[in-house]
């Protein structure tokens, strides 16, 4: 008897909660319209720190940047002083510039940039070429296969050599292009003192995080607090030791490696950066009279597959891919009305392959994509959910004003005649249109008969809306 009020009341919780993120979606895309006039302050105020740029330059103010997220790692190689106690001392030497040409190896693999090598100190960071939030957890992943590579080079007696002492901070850099005579930019800020902080305070062999970094990251690996260090005007910074990879993150016994949930976790974190990228894209690119298919559509499809997934009892997987699926699946729009599916597919298979998605997860997101044509006839959970989605308005309160907008947007193309060839067209698509998930038919299915009993008695009457 209380099953179906559990199921309910999940259902609820579910709804609210994403009524939480779509008004905090909404509030991001808002902010775009700032982005520019607040780089644009912050490139002004630069100038005043970068005395070998031309002031006058336009060129020159452009090209300053101020990335807000950037993933800085200190390392610091220890074990000079201990050459001279061997009676081969070169031998450790030789194998220490291969220990250095692995750091490289490493770090490239990651795509993680060296800024600085001075001595037996390294900086490198992660978030340079593009403001991501993986960048922290690319980066802690470098430091421990660092550590990895290190520990594998023994001396005469068996015992590691080359310990590494290492620290990470997650914070804002500047970026100043450097002067006509040579290329790339220079690199400045708190966070890069703070990260060289850290790490020299770090244990020896030992990789800590400044707390910033700690709450990027605590999700993927085991961490604990060893103490506080104090910065000037930002006060005491808690320093976090990271060990490796949390267990649920690791193939059983093989504490290095990272399992399916590690790489679907972090895949959700890339389906942020994807989500602001193809939402600032369609706010720019759709058409101004897509008064039903434009970017609110998008933001209520990606919305609603994630509830409906949820509690349908789909994989965090299944999820993952339905949200890519309800992101690009009226992008097309960009290209052609007509076909708009087929173009959204293109669209998804390129981005989502420099995002490394498998093929097979990006034939799923095509695929899902593909079973929005009308009319719906899915064929597995995953298109029901798709589908039910993408006519969710159909038993929605809102159904009024949203068919408004379709009619709108149809007229305008052509595709329809008048209001009262409208009514009729829509009675007879919602006549014979149907939920397929149990979860659409208990909450959607009592409206949507309610809206045909409306529009039968509109056209009954021929009333004109």
């Amino acid at each position: 008897m209380n099953e179906p009020e559990s199921y309910i009341d999940r259902i609820q919780r579910l709804a609210s909660h994403n009524k939480e993120l779509k008004s905090q979606l909404e509030e991001m895309v808002k902010r775009f319209a700032n982005v520019e006039n607040q780089n644009q302050y912050f490139q002004e105020a630069l100038l005043r720190y970068a005395p070998e740029l031309d002031m006058s330059s336009k060129e020159n103010r452009s090209l300053i940047k101020r990335l807000k997220t950037v993933s800085i790692l200190y390392v610091s190689v220890k074990g000079f002083e201990r050459l001279y106690q061997l009676e081969q001392p070169e031998l450790m030497v030789d194998l220490l510039d291969e220990l250095n040409l692995a750091l490289d190896d490493i770090a490239f693999y990651y795509n993680v940039v060296k800024l600085k090598s001075v001595g037996d100190m390294m900086l490198f960071a992660a978030g340079l070429q593009g403001e991501n939030r993986t960048n922290p957890i690319d980066i802690v992943r470098v430091a421990l296969e660092m550590q990895e590579a290190a520990n594998k080079i023994k001396a005469p007696d068996g015992e590691v050599f080359w310990q590494l002492k290492m620290g990470i901070h997650t914070g804002p850099v500047v970026a100043t292009p450097n002067n006509s005579k040579s290329a790339g930019y220079s690199f400045s800020g708190d966070s890069i003192n703070i990260a060289c902080r850290i790490g020299d305070a770090s244990p020896d062999s030992s990789l800590s995080v400044s707390v910033m970094t700690y709450e990027l990251i605590k999700e993927f690996f085991e961490s604990s607090q060893i103490g506080n260090m104090p910065v000037k005007y930002k006060g005491n910074l808690g320093m976090y030791q990271v060990k490796g990879f949390l267990p649920e993150m690791q193939v059983e016994g093989h504490p290095n490696e990272t399992n399916h949930a590690y790489r679907i976790k972090y895949l959700m974190l890339k389906f942020m950066d994807i989500q602001e990228e193809v939402l600032d894209y369609l706010e720019h690119k759709l058409p101004q009279n897509l008064y039903y298919h434009n970017i609110k559509h998008t933001i209520d499809v990606t919305t609603e597959v994630e509830l409906i997934g949820w509690a349908e009892g789909v994989s965090e997987e299944d999820i993952l891919l339905l949200k890519l699926a309800a992101l690009f699946h009226d992008a097309g729009h960009t290209i052609s009305y007509k076909d708009h599916e087929y173009h959204g597919t293109i669209m998804a298979r390129e981005k989502l392959a420099s995002y490394d998605f498998t093929t097979e997860q990006i034939d799923t997101v095509c695929r899902l994509i593909m079973a929005t044509q009308m009319p719906p006839k899915p064929k597995d959970i995953l298109e029901c959910i798709m589908c039910d989605s993408d006519l969710d308005y159909l038993g929605r309160t809102d159904f009024i004003p949203v068919s408004n907008a379709l009619y709108k947007e149809l007229k305008e193309y052509d595709m329809v005649e008048s209001w009262e060839a409208w009514n009729k067209l829509q009675l007879k698509f919602i006549g014979k249109h149907q939920y397929f998930t149990k979860t659409a038919l208990q909450l959607r299915e009592v409206n949507k008969q309610q809206q045909i009993e409306r529009l039968e008695q509109v056209i009954k009457e021929g009333v004109i809306e």
